[in-house]
């Protein structure tokens, strides 16, 4: 039987800001489901655009793959737009502070922990080094994973910055996302999809450059 849920895909602008600096960025907004509900992975910057491309579609979650403030700045109003929860591991608390102090998650996305939507489910892998809560969305049915910045076409997050830990990426990386099928679509926060089995052969490269 065919799988009804869908991947729809929008990108949103506005700005990162970390250990003092500020960088314009476009975040990829990824929401599952089918046409009747679906959740949304990173809500950045613009509640008002993934409302419209929800189309209607009951919001059962809002899931963040990691608490810097591009990923999450407009998921308190689409929470409240729509009734949704918010879910972030709990790892990330600290850097979900900066950006929203007066407002809490909802809930948690904790390590092996499952979430269903329409007719697939999520499996959370918590994939730290970028930031120390963040997590990857494996989805088997539709053949993808969700990566957040763990993961981009080329190479690993970025971890020159607080919170952020070079080693810890390369582990995530190799230990809980390279094991995954090879053909597994990657979908990434930021920039352009790739496949597991794209970017596997080039994990020594990135251990012997650094970051």
């Amino acid at each position: 039987m065919a799988v009804r849920a869908r991947i729809d895909h929008l990108v949103t602008s506005g700005t990162f800001s970390l250990d003092g600096g500020t960088w314009d960025v476009d975040n990829n907004v990824w929401i599952v489901g089918d046409d009747e509900e679906a959740v949304v992975i990173d809500a950045a910057h613009d509640a008002e655009a993934i409302l419209t491309a929800l189309g209607g579609r009951t919001l059962r979650a809002i899931l963040c793959t990691h608490a810097h403030n591009d990923h999450i700045d407009a998921a308190p109003a689409l929470a409240e737009a729509t009734g949704a929860p918010i879910l972030l591991h709990r790892d990330d608390l600290p850097l979900w502070k900066q950006t929203h102090p007066d407002r809490l998650p909802d809930g948690e996305l904790g390590d092996g922990q499952r979430v269903a939507v329409a007719d697939v489910e999520f499996e959370v892998i918590h994939t730290p080094g970028h930031a120390p809560g963040a997590v990857c969305l494996h989805v088997p049915a539709l053949g993808t994973v969700f990566t957040g910045d763990t993961l981009f076409a080329g190479g690993p997050g970025a971890t020159g910055r607080s919170f952020s830990d070079f080693p810890t990426i390369i582990d995530s990386i190799r230990e809980r996302l390279l094991t995954l099928p090879s053909g597994t679509a990657v979908r990434t926060g930021h920039g352009d999809a790739t496949t597991v089995g794209a970017e596997a052969p080039h994990l020594a490269e990135w251990i012997a450059r650094g970051h």
